[in-house]
This record gives C-alpha cells, sequence and structure tokens, in this order.
C-alpha cells in the first residue's frame, strides 16, 4: 500500500467537493506555475503540492499526453501548446466591454457625470494614455472626449493615476514627487482645471487579477458641478472593476 503523506497536499487542503482527487491532483500541478516561471523541476513540484515525487510523474505523464505540460531537454517541465490553445479559446470568448461598461454605465447613473476607462500605451517619454471606454453625462454641457483619443500622461486625473501607480513610470520632476506621493497615499486623485480649465475629474486606479496596474476609471464634469462626494462613487466603480480586467 502507498505510504500516507504526514502533510495534506494542497489539492487535498483544496478538493472539489464530489470532485475526483486524481483531478485536483493533476491541476494542482499546473497552479504549482507562479509569474516568472519558465519551468519547474520535479523537485519545486513536490515541494509546491505537497505530493510525493511517484506521485508527480504520474500525474505529469498525462499531463504531457494532453499536452497541458512540456518536458524540456533539461528535464524541467513547462506549460504546454495546449495552454496556448486554451487561453486563445477564453480571450476570444472574454469581452472586457461587458465588465467595464456596466460599471461606467452605473457611475454615470449615480453622478450624472461622464465615466471613461484609460489604460498606458507606449513607453517612456512616448507613453500616453488612451480612452478605451466612455460613458457621456445626459447633460448638454460636458467635456467631449470620446473612446479612441489619445490624452497624456501628464495632464489630467487619469494620467495623473496612470502615472503615480505605475512602478516602471519615468521619475517625474522635483514639482510632481509630493503630488504622486500623495495620490499614491490617498487611493485617487481629483482636481479641477488639472487638463483643461474648466474641467474637473475625479480618478482611480483599477488593478487586474496579480494586483498591478491595469487602468484608470475617471469621472469628469465642468468645473462648477464638481462635487467631492463623487470621490466614493469612482472609488467603488475601480474596486468593482479590480481583478476582473
Amino acid at each position: 500500500m502507498p505510504r500516507k503523506a504526514q502533510t495534506e497536499s494542497v489539492s487535498d487542503l483544496n478538493a472539489a467537493p464530489g470532485g475526483a482527487a486524481a483531478v485536483d491532483r493533476a491541476l494542482s500541478l499546473l497552479a504549482a506555475f507562479q509569474p516568472g516561471d519558465d519551468a519547474l523541476s520535479l523537485g519545486d513540484f513536490a515541494a509546491r503540492t505537497q505530493l510525493y515525487k511517484s506521485t508527480v510523474l504520474r500525474l505529469l505523464a498525462s499531463l504531457e499526453h494532453a499536452a497541458l505540460i512540456r518536458r524540456l531537454d533539461d528535464g524541467r517541465y513547462a506549460l504546454g501548446a495546449e495552454i496556448a490553445r486554451l487561453h486563445g479559446l477564453y480571450a476570444a470568448a472574454f469581452s472586457l466591454d461587458q465588465i467595464v461598461l456596466p460599471v461606467l454605465r452605473d457611475l454615470v447613473a449615480a453622478t450624472g457625470e461622464s465615466a471613461a476607462y484609460h489604460v498606458k500605451q507606449g513607453h517612456g517619454a512616448d507613453a500616453v494614455r488612451v480612452c478605451l471606454y466612455r460613458v457621456d453625462s445626459p447633460h448638454p454641457i460636458r467635456d467631449h472626449i470620446k473612446a479612441g483619443d489619445v490624452l497624456p500622461l501628464d495632464q489630467g486625473t487619469g494620467g495623473r493615476v496612470l502615472t503615480a501607480f505605475d512602478p516602471q513610470a519615468p521619475s517625474p520632476a522635483a514639482k510632481d514627487k509630493a503630488l504622486y506621493a500623495r495620490i499614491r497615499k490617498d487611493g485617487y486623485f481629483s482636481s479641477v482645471g488639472d487638463r483643461l480649465a474648466d474641467v474637473a475629474g475625479i480618478s482611480a486606479p483599477v488593478l487586474d487579477a496579480r494586483g498591478a496596474l491595469a487602468a484608470a476609471v475617471t469621472l469628469t464634469m465642468p468645473a462648477h458641478r464638481y462635487d467631492a462626494a463623487y470621490i466614493r462613487q469612482v472609488l467603488t466603480a475601480a474596486k468593482q472593476l479590480n481583478g476582473r480586467v
């Protein structure tokens, strides 16, 4: 009889109710890959899953047969081509607008002002921000940014937030260091006239599933309609998008 493990494996601790133990264990091997891993050794798998090496080898054989894992010449194992195929199918079925636009519409409904979703594009001095999605305010007087517009990173609340929370952003000018430190501390940025004299904005960062900066959600309005009470609603919108983009 096989020896009983003294320490419960990761798959045992997170077993699917009514599921198959062998499948749980195989999936725990795939889940053992972490950001930055190009390949794992047999010892890596055993340490991260708390499974015996003999069990890991049998599971790897099945995963390799399914092209979910591939064995490298040095004896380590990398993710296989089937992972890429499945990712392509998932990406084709996954539409970001189905996640972002409902949140922006709710933000507009709650505030009566215009909401947008900005992402950074490019690197270094050539970096800009792009408005990927925009839902207009019902008011006839509003700013007229539209989806697809390219805007600066060093002006406007959306650009400031994308710069402040980007660990790879160039070091800001001395006059801006305190501003970006405050934005990171507050978790948002609100301003009147930062890019255009008569326009006010409130922006908050949106994080991806790894906790990295993905975008900025922004509410804009004419300066005379600015209301600090909207900050809470922008933060709520950003929180609703966190981990889903």
